[in-house]
């Protein structure tokens, strides 16, 4: 049985970019929770930093998260908001089973 992937990704905007990056962010979630293996793809904004945003994701397998980056809308996402991101920290984290 393959194990369940969860992402975290963090993107912070550029200063000044807040709004256009956040629109950008909220156009990926219809087509990404289309997609194959995809169990959840929730936004969510840092409380204490505007310019932060939060994708908590999980998915059925390391492979459906690995063709979502590879996806069209993705690369449409990269294309769009380039210049607009100061920075942005994914990481894969795996349940630990007692």
């Amino acid at each position: 049985m393959k194990n369940q992937l969860t992402i975290t990704a963090s993107i912070t905007a550029t200063e000044g970019k807040r709004e256009e990056v956040k629109r950008a962010l909220l156009k990926l979630i219809p087509p990404t929770l289309a997609e194959e293996g995809c169990l959840n793809y929730d936004l969510h904004e840092d409380l204490e930093n505007p310019n932060r945003f939060f994708f908590y994701e999980n998915w059925e397998t390391k492979e459906h998260w690995h063709k979502h980056n590879d996806s069209a809308h993705i690369a449409a996402h990269r294309n769009a908001t380039k210049g607009l991101v100061a920075d942005v920290i994914i990481s894969q984290l795996s349940p630990i089973k007692i």
